[in-house]
């Protein structure tokens, strides 16, 4: 995470960044591809699974940043997650494929990431999308934890120690893959079942899984809930320094697990199937 922890807004800049993460999964016997589209370019990789039939789990993160922030939150975090999932299952065969994508200009207006999905190609063996995006940030006073308007359940707290991960609700599946990640000694998981592709809660769109559910593909969002929480969002102080370590670490493990559910089963990640 400390070498994501820098500018990546340039043109210049992100090229650094994207060298980074393709020497990284090089390292790993991937072989990643650069993915190019008019305002970027993604960089896509898998690692085939075992059973040809068993369909692909996408993971992904965004490595842009907005201009003047290192973005050690906003996303260097889901990047590095992202790239310790590519080293345990580098040499750990699974049923499902694993899918890899590091999405450019996220925060231009999740560019990267409708250029994606513009590809059939792309979408053809996705079964599901974990997308992560700022997973390193606690609060724990009293009321630092904002919620957005037209909740439509209960949260858990208003103290920010807990994960969100908000999925569409014709996926449930991959919500309850995060429920079976939970252990006591890991962040609380707040999981938020989105009706209607998040129409009625524009909030729950404001990542890249965004684009996967208006294309029909269940997608989870896994976040620490950005400015809702965090006060160094979008700015120059979004610094190593303000992560907070153990949640973050048990963020991390969170999603290991949950991946490591969703890649060994064959269960159909629509509701009411079993295929």
């Amino acid at each position: 995470m400390q070498q994501l922890s820098k500018e990546r807004y340039t043109e210049q800049q992100r090229k650094i960044t994207r060298t980074y993460i393709s020497q990284e999964l090089k390292k790993l016997g991937y072989s990643p591809l650069e993915e190019k589209f008019p305002e970027g370019i993604n960089i896509i990789s898998k690692r085939q699974g075992t059973d040809k039939i068993a369909g692909a789990i996408l993971v992904t993160a965004h490595y842009d940043t907005v201009a003047l922030s290192p973005g050690t939150d906003d996303n260097a975090t889901g990047v590095a997650v992202a790239l310790e999932i590519a080293r345990i299952f580098a040499n750990n065969p699974t049923p499902r494929t694993l899918q890899l994508a590091f999405f450019d200009k996220e925060e231009a207006g999740l560019l990267g990431s409708k250029a994606f999905v513009q590809k059939v190609g792309n979408l053809e063996h996705i079964k599901g999308v974990l997308n992560m995006d700022m997973l390193g940030f606690a609060c724990y006073k009293s009321g630092c934890q904002k919620y957005p308007s037209g909740l439509f359940i209960n949260p858990p707290s208003d103290k920010g120690d807990f994960l969100v991960v908000v999925g569409d609700a014709e996926h449930l599946p991959l919500l309850g893959a995060f429920n079976k990640a939970a252990s006591a000694n890991l962040p609380l998981i707040f999981t938020l079942p989105v009706p209607l592709k998040g129409a009625l809660t524009p909030d729950s769109l404001r990542s890249d899984h965004a684009p996967f559910w208006l294309q029909g593909i269940g997608a989870v969002f896994v976040t620490d809930t950005a400015n809702l929480r965090n006060p160094h969002y979008h700015q120059p102080s979004d610094i190593p320094a303000t992560i907070d370590s153990k949640f973050f670490t048990g963020a991390a493990q969170i999603v290991i697990n949950a991946t490591t559910n969703l890649l060994e089963s064959n269960q159909s990640l629509q509701n009411n199937l079993t295929k």
